[in-house]
């Protein structure tokens, strides 16, 4: 039986971006043959602290347990088939691991779903900066034997080095994001979820829901998710923390989802995460045309994609004043999900993807020169 050791920052179930890049696949590898293990850095203790200010001589400790750990996975590397590492094995400017994973016996997989060769560090993390080398992902793709990126943005950055590059688009697994019931009573509330590493990109949409509040008073409602100590008082917000248990309820409030981002390098790396969870439970979504998203939204079909201010009042307030194209809408972006972004339909090629590393017989020879 293959054995695939999964390296990774956050336990499972934790982080978006792990669920939704590849936890979500490990039955169905599982399922066809394959051990998966998963290696994490961060318990539920770091995660009172690493997102916080200060807290230095505790971070300090976390990077010293990490190395600790990652050492553990070395002295049995030998007893995996696959390493796949998800953004980096360690969280500082360090490829130590990367390259030490490369000499042993086991194929080299990275998946990435991020511009993360860019500087992008939380304001709670600014101090750490210096110990963070967004440019050792290049480094990191070149040792690969393959490299998984999640859309055609990060695909071209990762075949500048390395020729053995997969796009696999970030899925829902559509068995759990199930369609909700369409409401016909009450305000409509128009949300966003993100997370407090993310929310500066909420803050583009509030001169176009501020313009909404004013237009439409008490029929619409905001909804902040994923950062508790979020508000905007023009918009009655106060924000709540993202919770696994309560994910998909927390979702299930929202009436219209949005995406709003700004038009930058950082941004075009980004997968549609937030897009693809309120078109998988049926809610129209409104996205800024940036990346991904133009390929995801059909604009007028199954979605709206807003540029600027006006743009933004005008698709939102269209939604807000036809129930029936709200419902369309929802119905269209549950299909695009089901048919193009889940689980489902990714999961064959997926398995296929493994099982092809396994047969090729000389790994780490496709970094380009």
């Amino acid at each position: 039986m293959p054995r695939v050791l999964f390296i990774a920052s956050h336990r499972l179930g934790r982080a978006p971006g792990q669920r939704f890049r590849f936890e979500q696949y490990m039955e169905h590898l599982e399922q066809n043959g394959f051990q998966c293990v998963l290696s994490p850095l961060v318990s539920e203790d770091d995660d009172r602290i690493l997102y916080r200010p200060g807290h230095y001589w505790e971070k300090f400790r976390f990077v010293r347990r990490s190395i600790a750990k990652r050492l553990k996975d070395l002295r049995r590397k030998d007893e995996y088939d696959i390493v796949f590492i998800f953004r980096e094995a360690l969280m500082t400017r360090s490829t130590r691991f990367e390259r030490a994973f490369k000499r042993s016996k086991a194929k080299l997989v990275f998946d990435f779903d991020d511009s993360i060769w860019l500087t992008n560090v939380s304001e709670a993390n600014r101090f750490w900066a210096w110990v963070k080398d967004p440019g050792k992902t290049s480094r990191i793709i070149s040792m690969c034997d393959l490299v998984l990126a999640g859309n055609a943005y990060l695909a071209d950055y990762a075949g500048r080095f390395n020729e053995q590059v997969e796009i696999v688009p970030t899925t829902i697994d559509t068995a759990e994001y199930r369609q909700v019931p369409f409401r016909t009573q009450g305000p409509i509330c128009i949300g966003w979820s993100g997370s407090i590493t993310t929310i500066q990109h909420f803050r583009y949409a509030i001169p176009a829901l501020q313009a909404i509040k004013e237009k439409y008073g008490d029929r619409v409602t905001f909804r902040v998710i994923g950062d508790a100590n979020y508000e905007e008082p023009s918009l009655g917000i106060k924000g709540i923390p993202w919770r696994k248990d309560e994910e998909l309820q927390d979702l299930s409030a929202i009436d219209i989802g949005i995406m709003p981002l700004p038009d930058d390098e950082w941004s075009r790396g980004k997968c549609g995460l937030k897009g693809l969870q309120y078109m998988g439970i049926g809610l129209p979504a409104i996205m800024s045309p940036v990346g991904v998203n133009g390929e995801i939204i059909q604009d007028g079909v199954n979605g709206f994609l807003a540029s600027t201010t006006d743009e933004w009042v005008e698709k939102l307030s269209r939604l807000i004043d036809d129930p029936d194209l709200r419902q369309r809408m929802g119905t269209e972006a549950r299909r695009t999900v089901e048919e193009r972004y889940s689980v489902n339909a990714w999961k064959d090629r997926y398995l296929q993807l493994f099982q092809d590393l396994l047969r090729t017989s000389t790994p780490n020879k496709h970094a380009r020169p």
